[in-house]
């Protein structure tokens, strides 16, 4: 490796981290302030990087929070992928499955994604961003929940359950953003997978 390369990974690696920072710190404001209220000022001080620093990288706030969007995928898909590790096996597995969805999309990374969503509607730069890898964490995430229950999608209606009980979580998770909803979204989803039990004819989810 000559001394040029040597010196030019930390320089890398540096900028990594820096971007890093400057994508947290997005996705924070934009759960704690909203997309208007999401400044690239803001973003500089939260992520303790100079604004010269985040104006090379991140010339306007569209540019960064069009990384951002990317950053909050990769992000949605390890949290979710890490909650599946910790599930149950046995009878109370369904039940587990559809809580830990449910808890996601109540989380503060959806929240922050939803953000984006409504920001995306009348803003065409955005939407071009946001629309594509929204499809992909739907697709992403009916695969998973899918592998998770053991469902057969070709069982008729299967997949129609599937897509219902993704639709079930993000209304609960929207509703959750006006005010804690736990008790409430926990008694929903208990009764949703006892029905989802019997409807795909499983024990705790597994064939």
């Amino acid at each position: 490796m000559t001394v040029r390369a040597a010196s030019r990974v930390p320089q890398e690696e540096r900028t990594r981290a820096m971007r890093a920072r400057l994508m947290d710190a997005t996705v924070e404001l934009l759960v704690e302030r909203g997309f208007s209220g999401t400044t690239t000022t803001l973003v500089s001080e939260r992520a303790g990087v100079s604004r010269g620093a985040q104006l090379h990288h991140f010339p306007t706030k569209n540019d960064l929070v069009v990384a951002a969007v990317a950053h909050l995928t990769e992000r949605r898909g390890e949290e979710l992928a890490a909650a599946a590790t910790r599930l149950p096996d046995g009878k109370q597995r369904t039940r587990a499955v559809i809580q830990m969805l449910g808890d996601h999309f109540a989380g503060p990374v959806f929240t922050a994604a939803l953000e984006l969503w409504v920001a995306a509607r009348t803003d065409d730069t955005l939407l071009e961003a946001v629309a594509p890898l929204e499809q992909l964490v739907g697709r992403e995430t009916h695969k998973m929940t899918v592998q998770l229950l053991g469902a057969d999608e070709s069982q008729p209606g299967v997949r129609e359950l599937i897509q219902a009980t993704l639709d079930l979580v993000r209304g609960l998770g929207l509703a959750n953003t006006l005010g804690d909803d736990t008790r409430r979204r926990r008694r929903i989803l208990d009764h949703w997978a006892a029905t989802l039990d019997t409807a795909l004819h499983t024990d705790g989810g597994k064939k």
